[in-house]
């Protein structure tokens, strides 16, 4: 019994290897060059170290260890296209040109395509680590303030828009008034920005898009996360439950509520019924 993860940025791919493991799977990773955590060696049985472009070889090594489930784990920023040295091999190249557009859902779609193709199917992370999910509620002892849920409402609708038309899946929110919206660069360079224009106390949203596939770029949040926030002096994140994900979620919780700000796990039906408290 083995699985195969498909490993980007952040600490997601190392805690599914690590799950993996003790359920008694074989992990083999194939570990995307300059992005995913050289700390994968460890938690590992097998890893190759692939460079984003090289989808032909990528496809090549999952068929070689006999890899018939994968999971895409970590994120990849689109900027690779744009600001770096790339160089897609043959197979890359064809499924560039090949989309209508170059927008996350249909690059992922198409790169999912390309495995099943060749026998190897891909699952979603939550069904593999159910842990990971977000929970809904207020998940730190401080709950966001009156005029704070309402930034949280009125944020959700514009996320949920975003997301819609695959452009991000954050929003920064301060007084009712969107600060900075996710494009290409990523959630926490948007929180940076909209923190930075806020002044201090900005809410930040993230949600699933409306048309989530749960196997792809299913929003997660972590310490890379908290550590924006922090820096700009942000109050509060509010996730969207059981369609988002949080990773090393106690001692995000610890280190949120050390920083005076408060998670909150929130769906559209909890919205305007401000979530009751959920502690962890």
């Amino acid at each position: 019994m083995q699985i195969g993860i498909i490993a980007g940025t952040g600490d997601l791919p190392k805690i599914i290897a690590r799950d993996a493991r003790e359920r008694g799977f074989k992990v083999i990773t194939i570990a995307l060059e300059n992005l995913a955590s050289p700390d994968l060696n460890r938690v590992s049985d097998e890893i190759k170290w692939i460079n984003v472009g090289k989808l032909g070889e990528l496809i090549d090594t999952l068929k070689e260890f006999d890899v018939k489930e994968a999971i895409m784990a970590g994120k990849v920023s689109k900027t690779l296209l744009y600001k770096s040295k790339l160089t897609p091999d043959l197979r890359a190249v064809k499924l560039l040109f090949s989309l209508k557009d170059k927008s996350d859902d249909s690059i992922l779609n198409a790169i999912t395509k390309e495995l099943e193709k060749e026998g190897i199917h891909v699952i979603d992370t939550p069904t593999f680590s159910p842990h990971l999910l977000t929970p809904e509620g207020v998940l730190t002892d401080d709950p966001p303030a009156m005029d704070e849920w309402k930034d949280i409402e009125f944020g959700w609708r514009i996320a949920k828009e975003i997301g819609r038309l695959d452009i991000g899946q954050t929003v920064v929110v301060k007084g009712q008034a969107v600060m900075a919206v996710e494009a290409i660069e990523g959630t926490d360079e948007a929180i940076l920005r909209g923190g930075k224009l806020s002044g201090e106390g900005a809410v930040v949203i993230k949600v699933s898009k409306p048309h989530q596939d749960m196997r792809l770029d299913v929003p997660v949040i972590g310490l890379d996360t908290l550590k924006s926030m922090v820096e700009v002096r942000a109050r509060v994140i509010a996730v969207e439950a059981q369609r988002s994900m949080i990773v090393n979620r106690e001692r995000l919780i610890k280190e949120a509520e050390e920083s005076g700000i408060s998670i909150v796990g929130i769906s559209h039906e909890k919205i305007a019924k401000k979530i009751p408290h959920a502690k962890h």
